[in-house]
């Protein structure tokens, strides 16, 4: 019976490994590359059960839908911006984006409503792939650079 119960577990596993697609560095790269050349407009890559993170605040965002609606918020209502790329960096699986949230603030942010003040402010975000998608995203904003830029008088 012992003997059964471990076969058992074993094709169990076996079954797991083949619903999920290895991601490899290429494969990786070629999802990441789709989403970031869209500029944040395209989130077709992203499991439904997607999570983007901001990890200064914990905010998640859940889901292709409610990610799009953050991202054309900070990109294109809070702010008219965009990331410009520093380093990118692949493995099979993840990616780590480091760049600069570049633009002006045009609308209301955190309280503070448009001061059409220029930003520059360095952002990392770390991703996660698993089936040729991104499943999650751990967002690193430098909030205290962005309040700091928007406060100057």
């Amino acid at each position: 019976m012992k003997k059964f119960l471990v076969l058992i577990s074993l094709l169990g596993l076996i079954a797991i490994n083949c619903d999920s697609e290895e991601m490899t560095v290429e494969s990786t790269k070629k999802i990441m590359n789709q989403y970031l050349d869209s500029e944040h407009s395209d989130v077709s890559m992203l499991a439904d059960d997607a999570v983007f993170t901001h990890m200064a605040t914990g905010d998640e965002h859940h889901g292709p839908d409610s990610v799009l609606q953050m991202l054309n918020y900070m990109y294109h209502t809070a702010f008219n911006a965009k990331a410009v790329t520093k380093n990118l960096i692949f493995a099979e699986g993840k990616a780590v984006l480091e760049a600069d949230f570049v633009g002006t603030h045009i609308g209301e942010f955190a309280g503070i409503p448009a001061t059409n003040k220029n930003v520059r402010v360095p952002i990392c975000v770390v991703y996660d792939l698993e089936n040729n998608q991104i499943k999650r995203a751990r967002v690193y904003l430098e909030m205290p650079v962005l309040f700091k830029q928007l406060n100057e008088k």
